[in-house]
């Protein structure tokens, strides 16, 4: 009862941001910081690939909010504002790794859970564990090789949990446009799944082939 009735009392981000505005007041600001790090950092991890890079992004973010707080309309969500100078900073880095023709998918693996989100049993068999990691790998691997403008809406809507209609304010851009990039990139995810699938099914070895 205590946890809830603080959760009611706790001021909003906008509530929160409307004293950063107007004060530059540093422990408002450090209370968003706790609420969304996190969250900033998966989404800068996901749209990049890279830890190291993610954790920067998401500082960079933070003091981009603070440096332009002038900027954040009252009207608007803060999460909005903050969701946008992040992906505009993944952006800016992804052009830096095309010229420097690098994208690192190890790192995705410290976020765990991407792409393999539930399963059933509370301890699954090694086999079924082995089959959601390489499933995991491939749909990483997969969602790297998507454009940036169909990976943030693939990032923001099953990783992130926004609806479509925030995503299109986070993007600038009507919620039918969101819908149609979402449909695209879960066109090419399922195309490249089923390449990389029956690639590896022509790597497998056949049973006559075992057996030598």
């Amino acid at each position: 009862m205590g946890r809830l009735l603080t959760s009611w009392l706790a001021p909003s981000d906008e509530q929160l941001m409307w004293r950063v505005k107007l004060d530059g007041d540093a422990q408002a600001f450090a209370r968003l910081m706790a609420r969304w790090e996190k969250p900033i950092q998966r989404l800068c991890l996901r749209m990049t690939g890279d830890t190291h890079r993610a954790e920067d992004l998401t500082q960079t973010a933070f003091t981009r909010v603070f440096t332009r707080r002038a900027d954040w309309e009252p009207t608007g969500k803060f999460s909005t504002f903050l969701w946008r100078v992040a992906l505009n900073l993944c952006h800016d880095e992804l052009r830096r790794q095309q010229r420097r023709g690098e994208m690192s998918l190890d790192a995705l693996d410290e976020d765990g859970d991407m792409g393999t989100d539930s399963f059933a049993a509370a301890e699954p068999s090694p086999d079924v564990q082995a089959a959601a990691s390489e499933h995991g790998e491939l749909v990483r691997r997969a969602l790297a090789t998507l454009s940036p403008r169909y990976r943030e809406v693939v990032v923001l809507r099953h990783y992130e949990g926004l609806k479509f209609r925030e995503i299109g304010a986070v993007l600038g851009i009507p919620e039918g446009t969101v819908k149609s990039r979402m449909a695209e990139a879960l066109g090419q995810l399922s195309q490249l799944l089923k390449q990389v699938n029956e690639d590896e099914s022509c790597k497998r070895p056949t049973l006559e082939t075992r057996a030598l």
